[in-house]
């Protein structure tokens, strides 16, 4: 049986460059006048996608037309507003004969993609029937080098070797090779020794991993890349060593998506770009439980993939869903399993169509449920059902806004929008949740645009960079990961890979401390703590109640510190959730001069000693009542 043949010239692209693309075809059976023809450039019109062309021959630039083997032009008509373009032959073509479709001054997706698709769909009665489908195959390949990003880890152990991948990167991070003849990168680092001296090729993956680095001694550092060929100096984050370390810091995404890979069409696309190109060291999905978004096939396809894509000391995946339940009430959850294979809840069964359902039916060891959008006026969640056991930590930032209070108490990344955007709900507010006695780490979700995110784009809501959580776990697997999400060891941040670092008496954050067992605590609380940004401080703040304690010295552009709270627990401790003892929390806030912040999770102590004098819980702040 002959074959048609599709060809592209050129037959590859640059991400994000513009060029004249013809795509020939020529074909292996007679097509009658008449026939219809459609070609489909797969692609969403987004800035990143392909981009869409004009069917205006008048147009100078950026516009689509057919050619005849004669070559007389066959204008094309747009399908709605879809990347789809129709045409109809004006005389038949025999077997054998050519037909050209020829993209003029159109730019290339800005995102890598080997034998990129684009179809022609033909229907030989002209009636929207179809059937027969041929392809067109385009490497997108990376662009010119910009950029050299390092993957290094935020904590390490003095003389503990570890790996640093180096990543080279065109203008829209992508891998890429596309560097001048001769390009040398030269490697280095604080207390460099005399005899380490590397100079690194660009290779032809795009990425380099350089084992067996180590520190000889504590203190903060950043590797330094030079492009000796351009002059220029890029910067890795951070890398804090300590002295020893019982606990690693390992960065992923809990709740988000990737505005390059949608998770239904492709999950398996999703993970590796999570993975590799973002170099997260763990991501959880986040599908809605709706089964118009997520089939039983979506669902099974995810789920699948998450199992094999899990692999220990490289990358933890995790199986997760949203679910929406009554605003106040119930509000937004993002439930985590501890396993695979687990079954998506839906709001629709009977089952699972409330959360008191879910958690009497659940095993807190194996699923965590996180309140997310808290302050999302359709999302909103008041914490009056909190349930400790389930909602260990909470979700403090993500791209729509943050939920820590509200925008007139200072909350710099508020929840605000158009007229038919979502606007904060001071009843979700994470502060009054912990005034109230709840208790919760904080977590940051990405971006989303699914379920009540999904028209947030054309509503003229405000959009922020999408957060990252920072995880501190013993090992780099999934029962570690969850095990510190359990005990609230864990941070917040928008985006940027801050590190931060919190204790009292020794305990980091998320314990919960009592004077029963430390009764030094009721008069003395030694705070210690660090803030490393990725760019230099802005402010630190340690809260204390709700209410900024402390503001913190800066210096060189981080913080370090070491604070005494010496006013008596009794004097400032809050009222308890039912017949729980009077408490205290404090948490660290940090802010760079480039707008991004971190949040560390609380740190609890209970004032339960029974020396405490009677006539202190006068003093006790009252509860945060309901406006």
């Amino acid at each position: 049986m002959r074959r048609s043949i599709c060809f592209c010239e050129p037959n590859h692209a640059l991400a994000g460059d513009p060029s004249t693309w013809k795509f020939v075809y020529t074909t292996a059976s007679h097509l009658p006048k008449g026939a219809k023809l459609r070609f489909d450039l797969d692609s969403k019109g987004r800035e990143l996608d392909w981009q869409i062309p004009s069917v205006n021959v008048k147009d100078k630039s950026n516009i689509i037309w057919a050619e005849l083997p004669s070559k007389k032009a066959i204008p094309f008509t747009q399908v709605g507003d879809t990347a789809s373009f129709e045409c109809i032959l004006p005389i038949e073509m025999k077997t054998g004969e050519t037909l050209t479709i020829i993209l003029k001054d159109n730019n290339a997706q800005k995102t890598v993609q080997r034998r990129r698709p684009f179809h022609l769909f033909i229907d030989p009665k002209g009636k929207n029937d179809f059937k027969e489908n041929e392809t067109f195959f385009l490497d997108v390949r990376g662009n010119h080098l910009k950029t050299l990003r390092i993957i290094a880890p935020s904590l390490v152990s003095r003389n503990k070797r570890f790996d640093v991948i180096v990543r080279f990167e065109d203008i829209y991070g992508n891998l890429t090779s596309n560097a001048p003849e001769g390009t040398l990168i030269d490697l280095s680092y604080e207390h460099l020794r005399e005899n380490l001296s590397w100079k690194l090729f660009v290779p032809e993956t795009g990425f380099i991993a350089l084992p067996n680095l180590y520190f000889n001694e504590p203190g903060i550092y950043k590797i330094q890349l030079r492009n000796l060929k351009t002059k220029e100096q890029f910067f890795s984050p951070p890398i804090k060593c300590l002295p020893e370390g019982a606990l690693s810091l390992y960065w992923g995404l809990l709740h988000g998506e990737s505005i390059k890979v949608d998770s239904g069409e492709n999950i398996e696309s999703l993970l590796r770009h999570m993975r590799d190109d973002r170099a997260l060291q763990f991501f959880v999905t986040s599908s809605f439980d709706s089964e118009e978004e997520t089939s039983n096939d979506v669902w099974k396809t995810i789920s699948t993939q998450v199992a094999e894509f899990n692999e220990d000391d490289r990358f933890v995946a995790m199986l997760g869903f949203q679910w929406l339940g009554e605003p106040k009430e119930e509000g937004l959850r993002h439930f985590i399993y501890a396993k695979d294979m687990k079954p998506i809840l839906r709001r629709k069964d009977t089952k699972s169509n409330s959360l008191k359902k879910i958690y009497k039916t659940s095993n807190p060891k194996e699923m965590i449920a996180i309140p997310s959008f808290s302050m999302g006026k359709t999302t909103c969640y008041d914490f009056n059902d909190y349930n400790a056991e389930f909602e260990r930590v909470a979700e403090i930032y993500q791209a729509w806004g943050s939920s820590e209070c509200t925008k007139k108490e200072g909350n710099a990344y508020p929840i605000e929008g158009g007229k038919q955007g979502i606007h904060e709900a001071a009843e979700g507010s994470l502060q009054k949740a912990l005034m109230n006695g709840c208790r919760f780490g904080f977590v940051a979700g990405g971006l989303d645009d699914r379920g009540p995110y999904q028209d947030l784009f054309d509503a003229d809501q405000a959009q922020y960079t999408p957060g990252l959580t920072a995880i501190l776990a013993k090992e780099h697997n999934r029962t570690a990961i969850m095990e510190a999400l359990q005990a609230r060891s864990c941070y917040a941040t928008t985006g940027e890979r801050i590190i931060v670092g919190l204790h009292i008496a020794g305990f980091t954050m998320g314990s919960e401390l009592d004077t029963k067992a430390r009764p030094g605590l009721e008069f003395n609380r030694h705070i210690t703590g660090y803030c490393i940004g990725t760019a230099p401080l802005l402010k630190a703040e340690l809260i204390r109640n709700g209410k900024v304690y402390r503001k913190l010295e800066i210096k060189d552009g981080i913080v370090e510190f070491a604070v005494d709270d010496t006013d008596p627990l009794s004097e400032i401790v809050l009222e308890p959730r039912e017949d729980k003892p009077p408490f205290a929390y404090y948490y660290l806030r940090a802010q760079q001069e480039d707008g991004h912040i971190a949040w560390s999770s609380p740190i609890w102590i209970d004032l339960s000693t029974k020396t405490a004098p009677a006539s202190n819980t006068k003093k006790m702040k009252k509860r945060v009542k309901e406006d």
